[in-house]
C-alpha cells in the first residue's frame, strides 16, 4: 500500500516537473480557490452569532430550529 502511494506521488511530481507552465498553472488554481472561498465566506456566510452572548446564541438558534419550514 505505501509503495502503491509513493508511486503515485513521484508520477504527479515528475509529470508537473516536466509541465513547462505547470508551476503557474497551480499558482492560478491555488490563487483562484483561496479568492472564491474568501469570497464565498464574506458574501454568503456570515458569522451570524459573532458579537452575541452565550445566551443569546442559544435562544437564536432555538429560534432558528423550531422555525424551520
Amino acid at each position: 500500500m505505501r509503495k502503491t502511494i509513493i508511486a503515485v506521488w513521484n508520477f504527479y511530481v515528475e509529470g508537473f516537473r516536466s509541465m513547462t507552465w505547470g508551476r503557474q498553472l497551480w499558482f492560478l488554481i491555488l490563487l483562484k480557490i483561496i479568492i472564491l472561498f474568501v469570497l464565498l465566506r464574506g458574501f454568503f456566510f456570515r458569522p451570524t452569532l459573532a458579537g452575541k452572548s452565550e445566551e443569546q446564541k442559544i435562544e437564536y438558534v432555538g429560534e432558528q430550529l423550531l422555525n424551520k419550514k
